[in-house]
């Protein structure tokens, strides 16, 4: 006998939102994942009053009003602009590039001068580009590519920049302006409390049950519910029958210091080849270093970020978003749309690389769907 209308798999964003609608629309719900915590990827964990972002830095941003209205229901934002640093063997730039970046790297002074500097190196690349570096060269000029493109890029890919499609650097924010702020986005902020609380309050008063891997319990937990959302990896679910998707992964080295400041920024990318982590991130001064009172905290945490090539027992990150993967992501969609009884949603169900954003977009559009 069905106990719930839906079993929803993942506790992430996608899964935390769509229990809640659902259960705002009187549905009985239960929500289950593998992991011994909720919040998926957003998850966030307390060290010494500060708020460690364990699967990687995450910043809402936004120009989508419906969808800042939505999420700030369940946490207060505060006012966290995203304003990485470049470090090349020690040199510092601003990112993204704009005209500290070229006043650095250049010593121009006017955005006129900038904008000529920039011309003269674009014209090397004369015919359409065919990889990535000849797309960023043709975007920005060599000097930059080399200084803050290149050995990031190929760090975070595993594969040189020639090797590499044009289409992943299709555009390259340029500003001729002294701004900063990296998402330039109407909305932005980080959740007052960490991510944690926020998914907890979007939880509130559902079932959730953790550790449960529902690959392992399939028919026990379909026994349960009249409907499945499945938020896990879209080719596990069908057990790797038409081959395995690539993705890439992302491994953390988390430290607390006993220092109140390692870096002075939340962001620092390394983006030189020889440094083997792509950036590190230092969690306090995404909420300005201050704790819940106001006061200045006395240690760090900093997380190291390596970028590697995704394995069976590793976390997914980013898809491959290649022709190859593409083609057999088509063939697990077409698999997917004949079950009935299942709804397969978020950044790994759709093989899909999604912001926050646009993860509550998508969940909201599916809700309206389907309640």
């Amino acid at each position: 006998m069905t106990k719930y209308d839906y079993l929803v798999v993942g506790a992430g964003l996608y899964g935390a939102i769509f229990a809640r609608e659902a259960k705002n629309r009187g549905k009985s719900v239960l929500v289950i994942d593998r992991r011994p915590q909720i919040a998926g990827n957003v998850y966030t964990k307390e060290v010494e009053g500060i708020h460690v972002h364990e699967y990687g830095a995450h910043i809402f941003h936004t120009n989508n009003k419906k969808v800042w209205d939505y999420i700030t229901q369940f946490a207060e934002f505060n006012c966290f602009t995203n304003s990485p640093v470049a470090n090349y063997k020690g040199e510092l730039y601003s990112l993204p590039f704009n005209m500290y970046t070229f006043n650095k790297m250049w010593g121009v002074v006017t955005p006129e001068e900038a904008a000529e500097k920039i011309a003269e190196q674009r014209k090397e690349i004369t015919g359409e580009p065919q990889n990535l570096e000849e797309q960023a060269i043709s975007l920005v000029g060599r000097d930059i590519y080399e200084k803050l493109i290149k050995g990031y890029t190929e760090k975070q890919w595993g594969r040189d920049c020639r090797e590499l499609p044009a289409f992943i650097i299709r555009r390259l924010p340029v500003r001729l302006t002294f701004d900063n702020n990296y998402f330039n986005a109407l909305y932005q902020g980080i959740p007052v409390g960490g991510y944690t609380k926020m998914v907890e309050n979007l939880l509130d008063g559902i079932e959730v049950r953790l550790n449960e891997d529902y690959l392992l319990k399939r028919e026990e937990y379909n026994a349960l519910a009249e409907k499945v959302i499945y938020t896990g990896p879209i080719d596990a679910f069908f057990e790797y029958r038409l081959g395995t998707l690539e993705y890439r992964s992302v491994r953390f080295e988390t430290e607390l210091l006993d220092i109140p400041n390692f870096q002075g920024n939340a962001a620092v990318n390394y983006t030189d080849r020889e440094t083997p982590w792509t950036r590190i991130i230092e969690h306090k001064w995404f909420e300005f270093g201050k704790d819940a009172e106001g006061n200045d905290l006395p240690k760090t945490v900093i997380s190291r970020e390596y970028s590697s090539e995704w394995k069976p027992g590793d976390e997914p990150y980013y898809p491959v978003n290649d022709e190859k993967n593409g083609a057999l992501y088509a063939q697990y969609k077409a698999l997917a749309e004949k079950e009935e009884n299942v709804i397969f949603g978020g950044r790994l169900g759709e093989y899909k690389y999604y912001d926050m954003d646009a993860t509550i977009a998508a969940v909201l559009q599916k809700c309206e769907e389907v309640l």
